[in-house]
């Protein structure tokens, strides 16, 4: 496994919008090193396994489900996120 790709790690945040409502927006937390693989690809859509080094559990780079990778104008959204021997699995999907 080499992690030779660089991606932003975004959260999102609520903003109030002025008009009584609100607004979501994303904030970046920093830039993680991967290994990205892809996988089946269905309706345009393709399945990712995102591999990061393990941050602690309270960590703002550790990656959570609800937030997404970056790259450039591509987002890739985090569906799930699993731990194996210091390793972060993250499941995302991005569109083709």
């Amino acid at each position: 496994m080499r992690m030779n790709r660089a991606l932003v790690l975004e959260a999102p945040v609520d903003v109030p919008d002025g008009a009584g409502g609100r607004s979501r927006t994303w904030a970046a937390l920093g830039t993680l090193w991967a290994d990205v693989q892809a996988g089946a690809v269905r309706d345009g859509v393709v399945a990712l396994k995102v591999r990061v080094r393990a941050a602690a559990v309270d960590a703002p780079s550790r990656p959570v489900v609800g937030q997404r990778f970056r790259v450039g104008d591509r987002v890739f959204p985090i569906l799930g996120v699993t731990e194996e021997e210091r390793v972060l699995t993250c499941h995302a999907e991005g569109e083709l």
